[in-house]
């Protein structure tokens, strides 16, 4: 075994070491996905998200992220909570449901950490060592790099898949100025499974392996900044934080492990928490509630207009008119416009169900007098 290559092995157990489930080698050669990235952007897919159009090119070539690099480390971790709850969210729609990657502490920081410590102990043996960490905070296409390092294949609803973890895990990289030997790409596919495609709620993946933006329930409730389109609210159901429909759905995901990692397990805060008690939230309740969390980076006044859409999606209830009224007087135009539809919605439905029981009454009686004999 080569000095390079024993580095590798070396690398790989410190990244087990460090929590990684898993970590391959690649080159940092992404030029054969330089065109699918620029149909994409053409498209417009990436919607409000301008950062993703502003980068270009640069998201395709991480050695000029990071000049000097040869070698691109990527690792998995595995974020599954062991108390996800998702039967119990999804199917009670007085609830609200919040993506499973986000019920814990903001990855973000964790992952990077973790990778810089990879980095340290990678400096120790290589004294001219010079890496940067990635955590989906800079411009790298992550997916196709991971693919690259065999760390698993990409799904047709865009995200990497692996066989021991679905797709219920985070993914970094470590770029470094050290030419290791690289780890062969994984081939696997989804084969004939549709499932993805035909259960995404808002019809998102136009196309295998192609998300439109703008229609994902992820984006409309944590990137767009301004209204979410009417033609969405309705389909959105209690999804107040990124949806996990696609992955729900996707038999690989049968198989994933829970993770084991404390900070990515539920927050008290998020068990079992009905619509209306979160809507109440103050900024200042919610600011401490989203301390360390994913969910406060898109602030107190969106976070509201997502609920007011999941109220409105509501079953009727007199209670959930009455806060969405009290709310609206000193609502901002952003999220009164939400609580304004919510009201609609909750107004016809109250009077379906009012005049649901008369008429359901009516054929009651209609039916027991047709059994009776004529002079009852």
């Amino acid at each position: 075994m080569t000095e390079k290559h024993a580095l590798a092995q070396q690398i790989k157990r410190w990244a087990n070491e460090l929590g990684f489930q898993a970590c391959g080698i690649t080159k940092p050669d992404l030029s054969q996905h330089e065109s699918q990235l620029q149909a994409w952007l053409d498209a417009g897919y990436h919607g409000e998200m301008q950062y993703m159009a502003e980068h270009g090119m640069l998201r395709a070539r991480p050695a000029e992220l990071h000049p000097g690099t040869l070698s691109v480390i990527s690792v998995r971790m595995d974020y599954l909570p062991k108390q996800a709850g998702f039967a119990t969210n999804l199917a009670d729609p007085s609830q609200a449901y919040i993506s499973r990657y986000a019920l814990g502490r903001d990855y973000h920081k964790l992952l990077r950490n973790r990778l810089k410590q990879l980095g340290e102990k990678i400096a120790q043996l290589s004294s001219d060592y010079n890496g940067r960490p990635f955590v989906d905070s800079a411009p790298i296409l992550e997916r196709p790099l991971a693919q690259q390092a065999g760390i698993g294949w990409t799904g047709k609803h865009s995200l990497i898949l692996a066989e021991d973890a679905g797709s219920w895990f985070f993914l970094g990289e470590l770029l470094v100025n050290i030419d290791l030997p690289v780890d062969p790409p994984h081939q696997g596919d989804c084969g004939s499974c549709v499932a993805c495609i035909t259960s995404c709620p808002t019809g998102a993946i136009v196309a295998p392996y192609v998300v439109d933006s703008r229609r994902c329930i992820s984006y409309l409730t944590i990137e767009l900044k301004e209204a979410i389109p009417e033609e969405f609210r309705p389909l959105m159901g209690n999804r107040i934080y990124g949806c996990d429909d696609c992955q729900l759905v996707c038999p690989v995901n049968r198989a994933a492990s829970l993770s084991a990692e404390s900070d990515f397990q539920r927050r008290p805060q998020w068990q079992d928490q009905s619509l209306l008690a979160l809507f109440q939230w103050d900024e200042a309740t919610f600011l401490k509630h989203t301390e360390g969390s994913a969910i406060r980076r898109i602030g107190h006044e969106r976070w509201r207009r997502n609920l007011a859409v999941a109220l409105g999606n509501a079953p009727y209830q007199p209670e959930i008119t009455t806060v969405l009224s009290t709310a609206l007087t000193s609502a901002s135009p952003l999220v009164a416009e939400h609580i304004n539809w919510a009201l609609q919605q909750q107004k016809q439905k109250g009077w379906q169900q009012a005049n649901l029981l008369p008429r359901a009454t009516e054929r009651l009686v209609r039916i027991i007098q047709k059994g009776l004999p004529r002079d009852a």
